[in-house]
């Protein structure tokens, strides 16, 4: 959420957000007009109040007809300010639907652009395997191997469904066993949070309302199944005033994460790659309202997923998320796309987002500065690694001729010694 002050002094900087964003400008002139009439009504009631009170007082000290007309005056005063309080609960909804559609401000280093067309490349690390024979994709090698069954997942559950087996899953297992040792080696606490979670905790988080229609929803109970556990990581802490000697908190999970994918129909249908469910590491920082100590966390949390892709020796990129792609909380964020064989180009495996204080006022996530000052937090997250997504390049940069993949040294720890797949 904005602060409602900030748009206030700045509604230029936010109406240029929205239209960056992709967001209608006309939002922030809806908000300021609601807003504007809000605080007319409640200022009107103030002074409403204040003048029953200062009548309640002066007719204490009359008699006879100067009391009987004061009391009749102050009775005028009633129905206007019923009408006072009757707009103000009809302005109040009004209100908070629109502070939870308006967009966060963008750094102003985030390149511009309408979509993932206009991110730009920051660096790539590693080439790209040459192979010199005819490759096979993630899909056939898994399937050639019995560790892959698409066919059984869609029959139990729909498309966009599979089934690990075997060895398959074992180096599923094996890659987030490696991103949990390696975040936790890093200082993060690993925890263990709920996938099913309450709709307030969606809207604190900013998956709700926009972005609802990607989630899977229990709507008896008032719940939804995550789509990450940077959703119950971030809002641990909702309601709370921490103490900035406790700063930053850094918190890391592994969950099974889902998504309705509703928005990609007939996108990227093949394989692994857009599914409804997978497990992910994901890390989470909370940490003072400082811009540079914001910065410098988003810096630390990119280098952690970029440590797990180097143990796994994949080649990838990282480029910098423009305007148009990057969501409505987010400050600043990186992707991290990594080489596929059977894409025949890199593709997102990691997402690195920056939100200033936008979900912390959603969430009321604050902590009280050396002087006893109230501020709100700022939060970051990271995935340090999701699968099976990451199996798709595991799996076909490491295949051999013959149809055997090989283990990366880093995995054969968690997969008994086994060094390859055949």
């Amino acid at each position: 959420m904005i602060d409602i002050k900030l748009l206030r002094a700045q509604p230029d900087a936010y109406r240029r957000a929205a239209n960056v964003k992709g967001y209608k400008e006309s939002l922030i002139d809806e908000l300021l007009g609601v807003d504007a009439d809000l605080l007319r009504a409640r200022q009107e009631l103030q002074d409403l109040k204040t003048k029953q009170n200062q009548a309640g007082k002066d007719i204490a000290k009359l008699k006879g007809s100067q009391k009987q007309d004061a009391i009749a005056e102050m009775a005028k005063l009633k129905p206007l300010a019923k009408a006072a309080q009757e707009t103000i609960e009809q302005l109040e909804p009004k209100f908070h639907e629109l502070m939870l559609l308006i967009p966060q401000v963008p750094d102003p280093a985030v390149p511009v652009g309408e979509d993932e067309t206009g991110n730009v490349e920051v660096r790539r690390v590693g080439e790209p395997r040459r192979f010199d024979f005819q490759i096979r994709d993630h899909v056939a090698l898994g399937e050639a191997l019995g560790i892959i069954d698409i066919p059984r997942g869609v029959k139990l559950a729909g498309s966009r469904n599979f089934i690990l087996r075997g060895a398959g899953a074992m180096l599923h297992q094996a890659v987030l066993r490696l991103a949990t040792d390696t975040i936790t080696a890093r200082g993060f606490e690993l925890m263990t949070v709920p996938v099913l979670v309450n709709e307030s905790v969606m809207e604190g988080t900013g998956y709700f309302p926009v972005g609802r229609d990607e989630a899977y929803l229990c709507e008896r109970d008032n719940q939804a199944l995550v789509g990450t556990a940077e959703v119950p990581l971030t809002a641990y802490h909702s309601d709370e005033i921490l103490e900035a000697a406790d700063l930053p908190k850094t918190y890391a999970a592994v969950s099974t994460c889902f998504r309705r994918e509703a928005g990609s129909a007939g996108k990227d249908t093949h394989g692994l790659y857009r599914i409804h469910y997978f497990d992910k590491v994901e890390q989470v920082v909370l940490c003072r309202a400082e811009e540079a100590e914001s910065a410098r966390w988003h810096e630390t949390i990119l280098a952690n997923a970029e440590a797990v892709l180097r143990a796994l020796e994949l080649p990838y990129r990282v480029v910098e998320v423009c305007t148009g792609d990057m969501g409505q909380g987010k400050v600043r964020m990186y992707d991290i796309e990594t080489w596929m064989p059977s894409r025949d180009c890199y593709s997102e495996t990691h997402s690195a987002s920056r939100f200033g204080d936008f979900q912390a006022r959603r969430l009321n996530l604050r902590y009280r500065d050396e002087e006893g000052k109230i501020h709100f937090c700022h939060t970051l997250n990271n995935t340090v690694i999701a699968s099976p997504r990451i199996l798709i390049p595991l799996l076909e940069l490491n295949q051999q001729a013959d149809g055997s993949v090989t283990i990366p040294p880093a995995l054969r720890p968690y997969m008994a010694g086994r060094e390859v797949l055949k």
